[in-house]
């Protein structure tokens, strides 16, 4: 059975929630999963004064732990379209793991959120993957046979290089239905290409 790590940051629960539809997806397929997240470099002052979720189950990730599975999907908000400084400080220690080859040929995917349509949903999930290539995995998108990304009925998150969700300036739009059956699609496609290549 692959086993399937859904790494990501959240500051106000957009990228949580959609992290758990992502896991759902590799249940789908019938992988394991473990959803995690990353540190908060932040105090805890500055994140409560923010209103920073504070109240997020997933247990905190480690970078020895990366080579335990077969495939990793990150998420993270974007910051000035690109990834967050907080899952960037934790990728930013795995160099013992490059050097060693030891993400060598391990599926990686990205999903991401931003406060507005074109404020770098493409931009933070394309930046994200050299980080990818650099370890040796194979990069793996949304393709399109979500068809939901073709969905011009309402705006919506979703490109071929992974899933997303708006979050409006204020936050306070949650995840639509077809972002969250987006981040589903991608967790299972993810599952499943890890299978073929893992066994």
């Amino acid at each position: 059975m692959a086993k399937v790590l859904v790494l990501y940051y959240s500051t106000y629960g957009h990228i949580e929630t959609m992290a758990n539809a992502v896991a759902e997806g590799v249940r789908e397929a019938g992988a394991e999963v473990v959803v995690k997240r990353v540190p908060e470099t932040v105090s805890e002052e500055i994140a409560r004064n923010a209103h920073f979720k504070l109240d997020q189950a997933a247990p905190v990730a480690t970078v020895d732990e990366l080579p335990d599975y077969d495939a990793i999907i990150f998420g993270a908000p974007t910051r000035f379209g690109t990834v967050a400084s907080q899952m960037r400080s934790f990728i930013d220690q795995t160099g013992g793991l490059w050097f060693a080859g030891k993400l060598v040929g391990k599926v990686g995917s990205v999903f991401t959120s931003t406060a507005t349509q074109h404020g770098g949903q493409e931009s933070t999930i394309l930046g994200f993957i050299p980080t990818l290539m650099h370890h040796g995995m194979v990069v793996v998108g949304l393709p399109y046979a979500f068809a939901g990304q073709m969905n011009m009925d309402e705006i919506t998150g979703g490109s071929p290089y992974g899933a997303s969700t708006l979050a409006k300036g204020d936050g306070s739009r949650q995840p639509s239905e077809n972002e969250l059956a987006g981040a589903r699609f991608q967790g299972k496609h993810v599952a499943e290409i890890a299978k073929k290549l893992h066994g």
